[in-house]
């Protein structure tokens, strides 16, 4: 499937999948961590009879550059506004997936008006996702949050194992850690499933998104690693909050944490979604999101 490319200020080349530039109303798709703006597959061919869709890969992940590593969600979040900039799209309403989730939140909370309205699905906190040291037999410390990258990225649990898989291209693995953790509802069919997997494959930024989702921190509190800088405050965009009840990544707490906060959410829970509503329900997320943004 071909990709489009934008070129940042910041030297990095962002790909991209675009879809029906002639509507009005444009849909901007933030994916997650161990994706690509192809995961969207299904949300995209359900959209682009009705919004201009624009799907990117983040910096470090797909078909996009890497050269300069990233330090914060906050970066991801200006690349996609300078990404707007450059395809002189005024605003958008904004999707994020897990990690892309986050990456909504400071994008709307730091160029508010860009964002119409956001759709948050399996999202992680605004108060970040964290990463526990583990003990000796491999289980988490749950008083215990990683202090350092370099520490955090010696993980046998969460993060060796991962980045062995992604400098192996061991398709295999991935497979495995996705139909646990992921596709624990269902398999998407066999095509889109290689497709994913592949796309996967091509992340170069695990260590570095890892470490930027454990600091991330928009409350006023500190998350026991990161103090916050406020920035929950000022995203004013309505919300669509959606958490399936089988997720097996995202806790309902963090879910119940963004609600508590955000200035206008519209809470949805899918009895039958896991972590990917995008191939556990597809029809109902689209009509769902479809309806949220047309709504007044």
């Amino acid at each position: 499937m071909m990709k489009k490319t934008v070129h940042l200020s910041n030297g990095e080349e962002l790909a991209y999948t675009e879809r029906s530039p002639g509507h009005e109303k444009t849909v901007l798709l933030i994916h997650g961590n161990m994706s690509s703006g192809l995961h969207y597959l299904p949300l995209i061919k359900r959209f682009e009879n009705d919004y201009h869709v624009l799907a990117p890969d983040m910096r470090g992940f797909g078909d996009s550059t890497y050269d300069t590593p990233l330090e914060s969600l906050a970066d991801l979040a200006e690349d996609l506004a300078e990404f707007m900039e450059t395809l002189e799209i005024e605003k958008a309403y904004v999707v994020g997936w897990s990690t892309g989730g986050g990456v909504a939140l400071k994008l709307a909370a730091l160029h508010p008006d860009k964002v119409e309205k956001v759709a948050l699905l399996e999202s992680c906190s605004y108060r970040g996702y964290p990463i526990f040291e583990k003990d000796e037999s491999m289980q988490p410390l749950y008083d215990k949050l990683y202090q350092s990258k370099e520490e955090m990225a010696k993980d046998p649990v969460q993060v060796l194992p991962v980045l062995k898989a992604l400098e192996d291209k061991n398709k295999d693995f991935m497979k495995q850690i996705w139909s646990q953790l992921i596709w624990n509802v269902g398999l998407p069919d066999e095509d889109d499933t290689d497709l994913f997997l592949e796309e996967t494959l091509k992340q170069r930024n695990l260590v570095d998104i890892d470490w930027a989702l454990l600091t991330f921190n928009m409350s006023h509190a500190s998350n026991g690693v990161s103090e916050g800088d406020g920035t929950i405050d000022n995203v004013k965009a309505p919300v669509l909050n959606i958490h399936g009840l089988k997720d097996a990544v995202i806790p309902k707490t963090m879910f119940d944490e963004n609600n508590e906060v955000l200035q206008d959410v519209t809470p949805k829970i899918y009895k039958d979604a896991g972590h990917s509503p995008i191939t556990d329900l597809p029809d109902t997320l689209a009509e769902d999101i479809k309806a949220f943004f047309q709504s007044e």
